[in-house]
């Protein structure tokens, strides 16, 4: 016997009778019907509305308060004294040279960076999505990078970087190719920041790769063993296919990582020689750049413009990237 459960709009209330009493329940009832109608329609406002509040208070007020300053010349020492200039600040950093060298940093590295870090993540989840002894340990340990501090790794690194005395030259210096000067150099500077975030990022990829690949259904992969398909084959016709999407996914996300690098770079020699990229700018990159003006200098209109044209730099690399992931969604079609 087929039975239906009721819901608040089915409700009714009870026939009344020709009682005089009868409209006090009934009043009762449409109040009843009243409320559950507002609970329909505001509870979900209600719920979200926690997030909007704090997105409002630190997200969006700051974004608008920035998009402000950079109309304004502010110092850093009076913070009570602005001036209006319009788009000057925004004219200023167009027409500086640094500006454009911090631009050209932080593309090379998020490319020297990205690339290597997403293909290695890749190869390891295909190894870890095998039935290996200890899965979990071999997980964690890929994980363990991620969960370590920027401060402590770049800390690290710059002793393995060191030219007088680093761990790599002293392992160079054996094979007979002398000692480097990574920070100083304009490509082993940037190759030096790169292999900290591949260091640090590559098992965070790793995991979400993983996950994805173990929600690709089984029968895919049997299908294609019966039809002779080795595994490097099943690999790319099978596995690379179905991750598309998450893909495209830490593309975006590492791209964003990039355009914010600031801790590698500005602890790679730390002073400040940290603090301007390098003796000659060579492994500057915008976040660095804003710090520099910000705080070092003091001047909060230029910073400010800085981190708006960030913003502009993300919102075009984010449409290229939806433009990519539409044709690629069309040419799988």
């Amino acid at each position: 016997m087929a039975t239906s459960t009721p819901t608040r709009d089915s409700y009714a209330p009870p026939p009344s009778g020709g009682s005089p009493h009868a409209s006090v329940p009934s009043r009762r009832q449409a109040w009843r019907r009243r409320l559950w109608r507002f609970d329909d329609k505001a509870s979900p406002y209600a719920y979200i509305a926690p997030f909007f509040l704090v997105f409002g208070a630190f997200g969006l007020y700051p974004l608008l308060y920035t998009g402000w300053i950079a109309l304004h010349r502010v110092e850093m020492t009076g913070l009570d004294q602005m001036e209006w200039v319009g788009r000057d600040n925004f004219d200023k950093i167009l027409h500086d040279a640094e500006f454009w060298t911090a631009v050209g940093n932080t593309f090379l590295i998020g490319v020297m960076s990205t690339v290597p870090q997403l293909l290695v993540a890749l190869g390891l989840a295909h190894l870890l999505n095998y039935r290996l002894r200890a899965r979990t340990f071999w997980r964690t340990v890929i994980l363990t990078p991620y969960a370590t501090s920027v401060a402590s790794a770049a800390l690290v690194f710059a002793l393995v970087f060191r030219a007088d005395g680093g761990l790599l030259n002293w392992a160079l210096h054996f094979v007979g190719l002398g000692d480097t000067n990574w920070a100083n150099g304009h490509w082993t500077s940037k190759i030096a920041i790169s292999v900290i975030v591949i260091w640090r990022w590559t098992g965070y990829n790793t995991l979400i790769y993983l996950a994805a690949m173990q929600a690709v259904p089984s029968d895919l992969y049997e299908a294609a063993s019966l039809d002779g398909a080795s595994r490097w084959q099943q690999f790319r016709k099978v596995t690379i296919p179905s991750l598309r999407p998450t893909i495209l996914f830490t593309i975006v996300i590492s791209t964003i990582g990039s355009m914010q690098l600031f801790g590698e770079p500005l602890l790679l020699e730390g002073g400040t020689l940290g603090a301007t990229g390098g003796n000659e700018n060579q492994y500057e990159t915008l976040s660095v750049y804003l710090y520099n003006y910000g705080w070092n200098l003091g001047h909060l209109g230029p910073a400010a413009a800085v981190a708006w044209a960030m913003l502009a730099l993300l919102l075009i690399i984010a449409a290229v990237n939806w433009l990519i992931g539409r044709f690629v969604r069309k040419s799988a079609v």
